[in-house]
């Protein structure tokens, strides 16, 4: 796969026999263009237990260059309840910029900066 389109763009991955280490569930495009970012949900393979792992998720970016996409960065979230501490701040953000029209703060490409640099 030569990740020409976002489409291509995937967390799945084979071994050499055709095993699936990584299987993805799901995937949300949060933005398209030149940079994008997508949202993954997926499971590992755990071999000991011949099953996979509890959902996880990653927010990755691309960019587009020569008209193939690469991976620039990642934000592995490590458990549920670090998910939830991130939609929870995010919604407490959103409910206060609906409060106030002027809102004061990061930018949300930097909000998306500072949440990939923290993995």
């Amino acid at each position: 796969m030569n990740n020409e389109s976002i489409d291509d763009l995937t967390v799945h991955f084979e071994d050499d026999n055709g095993n699936v280490i990584v299987r993805e569930l799901d995937k949300v495009v949060l933005s398209r263009g030149a940079w994008t970012t997508i949202l993954f949900r997926y499971q590992d393979y755990r071999p000991k237990t011949d099953d996979y792992s509890p959902d996880k998720y990653s927010l990755r970016r691309y960019k587009k260059t020569a008209g193939v996409y690469r991976a620039q960065s990642k934000f592995n979230i490590s458990s549920p309840e670090q998910a939830h501490k991130i939609i929870d701040a995010l919604s407490a953000w959103l409910k206060d910029a609906e409060q106030d029209t002027t809102v004061s703060g990061q930018h949300s490409d930097e909000m998306i900066e500072e949440l990939m640099s923290m993995d």
